[in-house]
């Protein structure tokens, strides 16, 4: 049997020839075929043994060598934990996913939202008026479909946990040390003869005593302290957070922790600041003292240990407070609204002789009906629209603030929801107005009237939102450059890009569209316009982590 070897036949006795021309050098311009056709002893091919070859599998198995020594326990540790965790994330994923499932159906099915034939017809309208700009924002959305990566979110959110209590000790610190009562201590030159006759015996004339020779006692003074709180008065305390309701960026993303004493009834609030990495410093805010209710049914009481909970306003005088920022006192009033409360403080101080004011109480209970009425009315119109309904409304609002107060009036209201096609009726829009209109001067803030018909995200979702809006604006400008955004946006990880619908420049692109619409400027995002838009994407989701998602996913929070 002859082999083909590049084209040249090879016989079997040709293998026991030696191979002479191997040690000779090739001549210049002598090409491989005529120096094979010259030289006819070939170097020696080996026989091909089909039997010693084996499957892959098997090859693969005798690559690892039998000699390689187990892993640790620490190893096996590690694996066996990632596994856990990864099964055990993708079974509270399909569970979710089939809670949502099923609650959708409710959702539709329940008389509490009064869903009938018609509302479902009236919807499938909607969703056919949908514009290229609301389906580019519906986008966003599928990152609610990705699952959790829950080890990544478990070491955030540790990471986060002690961060805030380090700013929470910090400010407690803070406050002892500002309000704490103080002994004066003598001041070492007060005794001039007694000092001079007993540095004469040791130092020369002309010379002064160390500090450890000097005697330092001490003394009755006419000096007194400040304060005279102890540190028991100071201990009955509750300890919240707290945001400014504002659109300016800067005044938003101030961190506020403030604490409520329930000794005599007074609070103080300070900001927390940080500049880079580890330094860190704590102001006061707001003074310690007793400070009442300047709006709403509560006008003129003073603050109790009732009014503190999550959700919950606190209004000043910005005229009591001649150290806030400028941006702060354009407006008359401060309004600070309840992030986060110490539940356990909350509880354990709370008495039988909390406030017993029922009548309030239920007026404004019957004040939130009248409000739920209206957005209700309103649900179903931004369902899938909210980003570019509540972006416009932004926009048109300051459009029409002429002023630049920030107020306007009825008018006005109604002229911007017929623009924008939100049909409210009557019944409905009066109450909601003589509600908002407290102080009878015929002008209402733009701000409040579309948080009051349209609703808000809970401040759980804001806090995202907010944390989101810091990662972009490290400057503390209150407001973000378009091009910052681009740089930070990230859509790797959504469900469209890794299917391969959509590319990550792509969905990019589209999300950079919608926000851009929503701005006045083309080339930066303010802080107000960055939460109108989530305000508005906000709408059509359920489930809270949903939305964290959506917001967690693209911004690395």
């Amino acid at each position: 049997m002859d082999l083909e070897v590049k084209g040249v036949a090879i016989s079997p006795r040709s293998q026991a020839q030696s191979f002479s021309g191997r040690k000779k050098p090739l001549q210049q311009g002598c090409t491989s075929r005529s120096w094979a056709m010259q030289n006819t002893c070939l170097p020696v091919v080996p026989r091909l043994d089909l039997g010693s070859l084996v499957d892959s599998d098997d090859e693969e198995k005798d690559i690892i060598p039998e000699n390689l020594p187990a892993p640790t326990d620490k190893y096996k540790l590690k694996y066996q934990q990632y596994k856990t965790e990864m099964k055990e994330g993708y079974k509270q994923y399909s569970q979710r996913n089939a809670e949502k499932t099923k609650s959708n159906i409710t959702h539709q099915q329940s008389p509490r939202n009064k869903v009938d034939d018609k509302c479902v017809q009236g919807e499938e309208a909607i969703t056919d008026d949908l514009t290229t700009l609301d389906r580019k924002a519906l986008l966003q959305q599928g990152y609610a479909d990705s699952p959790y990566i829950t080890q990544w979110i478990t070491r955030k959110s540790d990471a986060e946990i002690v961060a805030t209590e380090k700013k929470k000790q910090t400010v407690a610190e803070q406050v002892m040390v500002d309000h704490l009562s103080r002994a004066v201590i003598s001041d070492p030159e007060q005794n001039l003869t007694t000092e001079k006759q007993e540095s004469a015996h040791i130092f020369p004339v002309g010379n002064i005593a160390p500090l450890r020779f000097r005697k330092r006692t001490l003394h009755e003074t006419k000096i007194r302290t400040h304060s005279t709180l102890t540190e028991n008065m100071l201990s009955s305390k509750v300890q919240f957070d707290g945001r400014i309701i504002s659109r300016n960026g800067r005044d938003a993303c101030r961190e506020l922790i403030g604490l409520f004493f329930t000794h005599d009834q007074s609070l103080t609030i300070y900001e927390y600041r940080q500049f880079g990495k580890n330094r860190t410093n704590v102001l006061p805010f707001i003074q310690k003292n007793i400070y009442s209710h300047q709006r709403g049914r509560r006008k003129g009481k003073q603050y109790q240990l009732g009014d503190f909970y999550i959700g919950a306003n606190l209004t000043f005088l910005n005229s009591d407070h001649l150290r806030l920022p400028e941006s702060i006192k354009e407006n008359t009033l401060l309004i600070l609204r309840i992030t986060n409360v110490d539940q356990i403080a909350l509880d354990s101080l709370k008495t039988d002789s909390v406030e017993h004011e029922d009548d309030i109480n239920s007026q404004e209970a019957s004040d939130r009906l009248v409000f739920r009425a209206i957005q209700d009315e309103l649900k179903e119109q931004l369902h899938k629209r909210g980003v570019r309904i509540l972006t416009g409304l932004g926009k048109y609002f300051q459009q029409l603030d002429k002023e630049g107060n920030g107020l306007l009036d009825k008018a006005d209201f109604k002229k911007a929801l017929k623009v924008f096609h939100l049909e409210v009726s009557e019944e409905n829009f009066e109450p909601s107005w003589l509600i908002l209109n407290d102080n009878g001067n015929g002008k209402v803030d733009y701000g409040e009237f579309k948080r009051a018909i349209i609703g808000e995200m809970n401040e759980y979702r804001k806090t995202f939102v907010r944390k989101a809006f810091m990662k972009l604006d490290f400057n503390k400008t209150g407001s973000v450059p378009i091009t910052v955004i681009r740089k930070c946006y990230c859509a790797k990880k959504h469900p469209q890009v890794i299917s391969g619908h959509f590319t990550e420049e792509q969905l990019k692109s589209s999300f950079l569209e919608t926000l851009k619409d929503a701005c006045s400027k083309s080339d930066e995002v303010s802080y107000g316009e960055f939460e109108d838009y989530y305000e508005g994407l906000s709408i059509g989701i359920v489930d809270d982590e949903d939305f964290v998602n959506i917001l967690r996913t693209p911004w690395g929070i």
